[in-house]
């Protein structure tokens, strides 16, 4: 059956997605903001879950160009990951026009021992089959993309061709937007994984406004993860 991966930022949202058909984790901190590197509580957490969780690394909010000192630390919290266990990273460095930076991302596919994904800096290269290739060139396992469009349904078309060109050399699956009503057409474009967030607004409890925070924030939501697994189980 393909695979539900289901991205997280806590440990609420850890433990909601798990027991609502998640198969796999992507383990965040902000994901407001896109998602950045988890907390080592966090990661500890997830280490003991039962479900493989895969660890973001990016170091700061923004885009996906870095300098050396934070790649330096990216290597730092890949190394973080390795040691505590996590099978899996995500990850992704660009360079200013878009491609993707060839050799940083050697430098942390080389870093780590289990699987890694790339994340929708992919859909930034102009030219995504040749990112396609740097990344199967480089090792990689999974491409997260939305096909460059703002939804994977959107993109349905382009994440259809970059499976045919990947030719199970590595992994395409798509994300962004994705529900239980995509989760039919994606997967008919021949994917074995579906990425997701299934998160809802809900409410603070406490009066927020001196501190000018949000009255509410994204959780997952644990209705709509079961409605997304029901979908591809259905298939």
């Amino acid at each position: 059956m393909p695979i539900l991966e289901i991205c997280v930022d806590d440990a609420e949202g850890l433990a909601v997605a798990c027991q609502n058909g998640a198969r796999r984790i992507e383990l965040c901190a902000a994901l407001a903001i896109g998602g950045l590197t988890p907390s080592p509580g966090l990661i500890a957490r997830a280490a003991g879950c039962g479900v493989p969780c895969h660890a973001m690394i990016r170091p700061r909010p923004g885009g996906f160009v870095y300098s050396d000192d934070e790649t330096a630390v990216m290597l730092g919290d890949v190394a973080a990951v390795q040691a505590a266990g996590l099978p899996g990273i995500v990850t992704g460095v660009s360079l200013p026009d878009g491609r993707l930076d060839r050799a940083a991302m050697a430098r942390l596919r080389d870093a780590f021992a289990g699987e890694a994904t790339v994340h929708r800096a992919f859909d930034l290269a102009p030219d995504p089959f040749e990112a396609l290739e740097l990344l199967v060139d480089l090792g990689f396992d999974r491409v997260m993309t939305s096909g460059g469009a703002v939804t994977a349904l959107a993109g349905a078309e382009r994440i259809g061709a970059l499976v045919c060109a990947a030719a199970g050399r590595i992994q395409i699956m798509p994300g962004g937007g994705v529900d239980a009503a995509a989760a039919p057409v994606l997967l008919a474009l021949g994917v074995d994984a579906l990425h997701a967030s299934c998160a809802a607004m809900r409410d603070e409890p406490h009066r927020l406004a001196p501190l000018n925070l949000p009255p509410q924030r994204a959780a997952t939501d644990g209705a709509a993860v079961a409605a997304l697994a029901r979908a591809m189980a259905a298939r």
